[in-house]
């Protein structure tokens, strides 16, 4: 049987697509490493005003020389965010409020920052595109809670898609219970897909939330997690206006942000893990970014 020279040319693109779909795999520019930081008081407000000299960043124990910080902002610069929401069947009694926290955080967008917004149940599905929207898509208010819960798996989706963005700082916003029952990817997975793409994971626990007579915190824990080693930040609310108020804090945060890009210390594309670690040089504030990250393979 002859084959068509176009014909070879199209199953060779199924099977490069195919293959790159099975290994799950996210891929960035790493030219420089980007570092979102924030710097708080000793009254947790933002601190501005910093100049690159009060920073000092190290890798691996070795303080990156400042010629070679590629770049230095505040605020400047937009941001791009995913919204997950967590529509499983735990969060039934709490969804309504999930999805007005959301709108919350959608409403303290600048003009020039965009968020798309997922749900995830027993699989992940996008509810809208990126966009400077301050509402949610329609489709987003005939969504009933039910199935089971792909956390990790929306974290990795979220990563993919704002690998494609040209935005430097990058957001992945959580609302959820935490209790991951149905992802075929790690915590660990999901946490590697966002420090590639140089994404923090803003974590609130909606577990935290007593509705109906029941409350618990069992997520916790991997929430908590998922916003430190990757220098966001983890809320716990009651709900009702702190709730609200919390994501508008999420929101002021990302607008208050410094951005930190440099050459990496080390160029070898082994796969290694980095450890990463911002310094002031004052020591009355506190600083906030992610661990490290992974080198990539050759």
């Amino acid at each position: 049987m002859r084959i068509s020279f176009p014909f070879l040319v199209a199953l060779l693109f199924i099977t490069a697509f195919t293959t790159l779909a099975q290994d799950d795999v996210i891929r960035t520019n790493t030219d420089n490493v980007v570092l979102n930081v924030t710097v708080t008081n000793k009254s947790g407000q933002y601190v501005k005003g910093l100049k690159a000299s009060d920073f000092k960043v190290y890798e691996d124990g070795v303080e990156v020389k400042p010629e070679m910080i590629a770049s230095f902002s505040l605020q400047e610069s937009p941001y791009a965010a995913v919204v997950l929401l967590d529509s499983s069947g735990s969060m039934e009694a709490r969804f309504t409020l999930a999805r007005s926290a959301a709108i919350r955080f959608l409403d303290g967008l600048r003009e020039e920052d965009v968020a798309a917004v997922y749900r995830f149940d027993s699989k992940v599905e996008r509810v809208q595109e990126f966009s400077g929207g301050r509402d949610l898509a329609p489709i987003a208010y005939a969504i009933r809670a039910k199935g089971m819960t792909t956390l990790n798996d929306a974290i990795v989706e979220a990563s993919r898609t704002l690998a494609d963005r040209p935005e430097h700082r990058k957001a992945i916003v959580i609302l959820s219970d935490g209790m991951d029952t149905f992802s075929k990817a790690s915590s660990d997975k999901a946490v590697e897909s966002a420090l590639a793409v140089g994404a923090s994971i803003f974590a609130v626990d909606m577990s935290a939330l007593e509705v109906g007579g029941s409350s618990g915190s069992q997520g916790a824990p991997t929430l908590k997690s998922f916003a430190d080693k990757t220098g966001g930040r983890f809320v716990a609310t009651a709900g009702g206006p702190a709730l609200r108020d919390a994501f508008a804090g999420i929101a002021a945060e990302l607008g208050q942000q410094y951005t930190i890009a440099y050459r990496p210390l080390k160029t070898t594309r082994d796969g290694k893990w980095h450890k990463l670690e911002v310094k002031l040089n004052r020591e009355d504030l506190t600083v906030r970014t992610r661990k490290g990250y992974r080198a990539p393979k050759k």
